[in-house]
């Protein structure tokens, strides 16, 4: 499936560790964004192993995952961005010994409605004025983000504040890790992200590369400008080859220590 085109055979190293795991039942949470490759090498996991494990997939964000994970609540958790200091705490805590693996690289998707016929790239900085908590109440319009953008309302849509992709977004585009604006539409799960942007004429959303690629029927992908840089569109080889510059380094799964 296309979801899982990026570095899938790094994923595919991971149904060795679930073999070893004793019980019949393997839980799993975590990023959305992670999500499209786990799901797949379930599928093909449980296909291998017919009969002896059933695994099931949960979504409620690198934040969610990592708390149930260190609460001792599912067995692995996926994740867009290594574990904190006070995650690692709360398994210490709990006694939940874990390693934690590369799986895949990412890249961040930024995106139109296909009705869109004003927006042919961005820069970073016009990301930075959309998005930055200063915009809050005060950034309502596309003309504001620049001036030939027609007069129409700015509708947003991105991850949840409990989601990596949240963070490194953040991060990446407005300089500060979980600062921008409340008024946007949150979601966890990148489906929703993508539906409101399907149906939304005036909308703009960030969500994982793997959305954009399994829904390019129902959105427009757009270039991204760095530093007055030619516009660079997210694909694949763009990510990597560096010329796309969204694209969180590491895409980690953390492990407990029984998948060793």
């Amino acid at each position: 499936m296309k979801a899982v085109s990026i570095l899938m055979s790094a994923a595919l190293g991971v149904t060795a560790s679930w073999s070893a795991m004793a019980q019949q039942m393997v839980r799993i949470d975590g990023s959305s964004t992670v999500f499209p490759i786990i799901e797949a090498v379930a599928e093909e996991f449980q296909i291998e192993y017919r009969g002896n494990y059933r695994v099931t997939v949960g979504v409620s964000g690198t934040g969610g995952g990592f708390k149930k994970f260190c609460r001792g609540e599912v067995d692995l958790t996926n994740a867009s961005r290594p574990i904190r200091n006070e995650e690692m705490a709360l398994c210490v805590e709990n006694g939940i010994d874990f390693i934690e693996m590369p799986v895949a690289l990412d890249a961040l998707a930024i995106a139109v409605n296909p009705r869109n016929d004003w927006v042919d790239y961005l820069t970073i900085a016009e990301l930075k004025k959309m998005w930055e908590p200063e915009a809050q109440g005060r950034i309502n319009n596309w003309n504001q983000i620049r001036e030939s953008f027609p007069d129409r309302a700015l509708e947003l849509f991105g991850a949840g504040a409990d989601s990596g992709t949240y963070d490194y977004f953040t991060q990446a585009v407005v300089g500060r890790e979980h600062a921008s604006r409340g008024d946007f539409t949150a979601s966890e799960d990148d489906n929703v992200l993508v539906m409101g942007v399907a149906n939304t004429t005036s909308a703009l959303g960030f969500f994982g590369f793997a959305y954009l690629d399994e829904n390019r029927n129902k959105l427009k992908p757009i270039p991204i400008s760095y530093q007055g840089g030619a516009p660079v569109l997210p694909s694949i080889e763009t990510a990597k080859n560096g010329t796309y510059q969204l694209v969180p380094a590491f895409v980690r799964l953390c492990q407990c220590g029984c998948c060793r």
